[in-house]
């Protein structure tokens, strides 16, 4: 059984699968962390999915739900900062809303920061990449792994995969660093990590299972360069 936490998941028009991932991850925290919360920032949505979540919200049970709607979509990075602010737990764990890394994968990463380890632990889909079940594209897998030589080598950082939508955070040790930060894009990954490491957090690795789920909200190319742009920018002018 772990202690409550923060669950945080941002959603972007995920009408048709937000539901089914807040249903598992519902059913799994009654099961497993009853004292737990979960908050879903829908980042402007132009679909339903703020009226599916609310759907889902009245069969919540014992668990505590919250749905912050901001007036407009302003980027991935910018809605998981909104619901890292407005957790109430002293552990919050994001998650991508399609739950390619299953939830169940969670005591991975939780367990360490509970046990006073780490302060932030976060899912890599390349220290074992047998853990991979469904793959992505081959162009999609290779640039990632082009993405994340480039981040090594700009910043510094020691990780061999900072994207995967998977992070756990120890909240009070991690609040400077979250006031600090202003990606509102794909690369707010790596700037959290990065300023995190600069503050000198215990900061781990850990490999999850992951699957590659059809519906990505990432255009490969153009968002590819935008990300690159900011761990440029990050690493000028940060230092």
């Amino acid at each position: 059984m772990l202690p409550g936490l923060s669950l945080i998941i941002p959603a972007f028009n995920e009408a048709q699968r937000i539901g089914q991932t807040l249903t598992a991850a519902l059913r799994y925290l009654e099961a497993n962390s009853p004292q737990s919360e979960v908050i879903i920032v829908d980042d402007g949505s132009t679909d339903r999915t703020g009226e599916v979540v609310r759907d889902v919200f009245k069969r919540a049970g014992k668990i505590e739900v919250r749905l912050i709607q901001p007036p407009r979509n302003r980027g991935k990075g910018a809605a998981v900062r909104d619901g890292l602010r407005a957790a109430t737990r002293p552990v919050a764990l994001f998650s991508d809303a399609d739950f390619s890394t299953p939830v169940e994968e969670a005591p991975k990463l939780l367990e360490p920061i509970f046990a006073g380890e780490l302060d932030i632990a976060f899912g890599s889909r390349a220290l074992d990449r047998k853990l991979i079940g469904d793959r992505q594209a081959w162009h999609r897998e290779q640039g990632g792994r082009v993405f994340n030589l480039v981040v090594r080598l700009a910043t510094g950082l020691p990780f061999w995969d900072t994207q995967c939508g998977f992070k756990a955070f120890r909240l009070d040790v991690f609040q400077p660093v979250l006031e600090e930060a202003r990606s509102e894009g794909f690369g707010f990954d790596v700037e959290l990590l990065y300023l995190a490491h600069k503050a000198g957090l215990r900061l781990r690795e850990i490999p999850v299972r992951w699957n590659h789920c059809d519906g990505s909200k990432v255009h490969f190319l153009h968002d590819s360069v935008r990300m690159l742009q900011e761990v440029v920018a990050l690493r000028l002018g940060r230092g």
